[in-house]
């Protein structure tokens, strides 16, 4: 079979590869990008039905490209989003060959670029790209069996409330997935458990300005690293019913149940950790200090924005906040099916080549792998907070692609 060549091969079209391809296109290096299924694959098939997006329009994009026809301040649809990509991708040309899985990247033994087997065939590169982006494995615990519990799924599966079986719903993970749905559910009528761990919780907005520029204004969205103990935090944001600030009491006011952290499950019954004041707690303090830090900002800048008092509104303690529930029967609940809004994990299994950490992820400096030629965009935290958001890819692939082109270009010889 003959062996195609290409200078630089981009595994994926999501943001973070149709990225790549611009800014090589704007080198004028010639690339080639493979899509397994179609481009922003995910956006269409592991998301539920009524998603949108957490970031305002006028932030979540290309600063190469707007939302056409879409308010800057209001949060695209899942379908507008696809379409976006789509109409990004056919106005740059991107050389993008979909249906093309990659079932192993190695490589060549001269050192001078990788070949790359297809479901296509093989291909030699000089430089390869990882922009598989980093939702790759749902995490789903296997510690509530199945025929306890037949029906569950990890929120990548979901898609309405009319998917799942009669009864009772518990929802396990309280980041931006499992709130939301969560919330969707019980205005759907059910009766909604909802473990939540440690979390952040920004405002929505603050004196006018949505929770994004904040970030910005505040030099957050550039931090180089996480700060210590914030590794597994997730982030409690919506962009729901035109956005709104997610207040873990104010749900439990409207009738979800609040729950610790799932620990375990034995004889029927979820064990509960003792930590959901703690984690509402750390959410609270989490929320309060980008308030403070909005308002010195603001001071100091001489900032003219409206004072906004309703923003420390409290809501009461809900009673699952203040009488905790440590063990949930899962019958005596009602509980006919779970959502794990539990996270992924990274997926390398096909690139042998680069070094990988403990838990998969793989080791670079600012998308550069270990190995020459071989490079990472769309990681969370390539180079900063930013980096797995869709205008943060853009950010990243800007910076490898410089670097790929200042590479001399060299022959591929096994």
């Amino acid at each position: 079979m003959s062996v195609e060549t290409v200078e630089t091969l981009i595994i994926g079209a999501g943001q973070a590869g149709l990225a790549m391809s611009a800014h090589l296109r704007r080198h004028g290096r010639p690339h080639l990008v493979l899509e397994r299924h179609r481009i922003a694959e995910r956006w269409r098939s592991e998301r539920w039905d009524s998603l949108v997006a957490n970031g305002p329009a006028w932030h979540d994009r290309f600063p190469a490209q707007e939302f056409d026809g879409l308010d800057p301040d209001a949060f695209a649809p899942k379908d507008r989003i696809v379409a976006y990509f789509e109409c990004f991708a056919a106005r740059i040309a991107a050389p993008i060959h979909c249906g093309v899985e990659v079932t192993e990247a190695r490589p060549l033994p001269s050192g001078a670029g990788f070949r790359i087997e297809t479901t296509a065939g093989p291909i030699e590169a000089r430089n390869l790209v990882a922009a598989t982006g980093p939702f790759q494995r749902p995490i789903v615990p296997d510690f509530v069996p199945r025929d306890v519990v037949p029906f569950q799924i990890h929120s990548a599966a979901y898609r309405n409330p009319d998917q799942l079986p009669e009864g009772g719903v518990l929802v396990v993970g309280a980041g931006s997935s499992g709130t939301q749905i969560a919330d969707e559910l019980n205005r759907a009528g059910r009766d909604v458990h909802l473990c939540v761990g440690p979390h952040d919780r920004p405002p929505r907005r603050y004196r006018g300005r949505d929770f994004t520029w904040w970030l910005g204004a505040l030099g957050k969205w550039d931090a180089r690293a996480r700060t210590p103990g914030t590794e597994h935090v997730t982030i409690a944001v919506s962009g729901t019913r035109g956005g709104e600030t997610i207040d873990f009491r104010r749900l439990g006011g409207e009738g979800i149940n609040l729950l610790g952290r799932a620990e375990g499950y034995s004889e029927g019954r979820l064990r509960i950790a003792r930590d959901l004041a703690a984690n509402i707690a750390r959410g609270d303090a989490n929320y309060l200090s980008v308030l403070e830090e909005a308002d010195a900002h603001a001071a100091r800048h001489g900032l003219e924005l409206p004072e906004d008092p309703e923003a420390r509104r409290t809501y009461p303690d809900p009673a699952c906040l203040t009488e905790p529930v440590l063990e949930l029967d899962l019958k005596a609940a009602g509980i006919g099916s779970i959502i794990w809004a539990t996270g992924y994990a990274f997926d390398f299994g096909w690139l042998r080549a680069g070094t990988f950490d403990a838990q998969g992820r793989p080791v670079h400096d600012r998308g550069a792998s270990t190995v020459p030629g071989l490079w990472f965009v769309g990681l969370p935290w390539l180079t900063c907070r930013g980096s797995a958001f869709i205008w943060g890819a853009w950010k990243d692939a800007a910076e490898v692609a410089d670097r790929i082109a200042a590479r001399a270009p060299a022959p591929l010889t096994a």
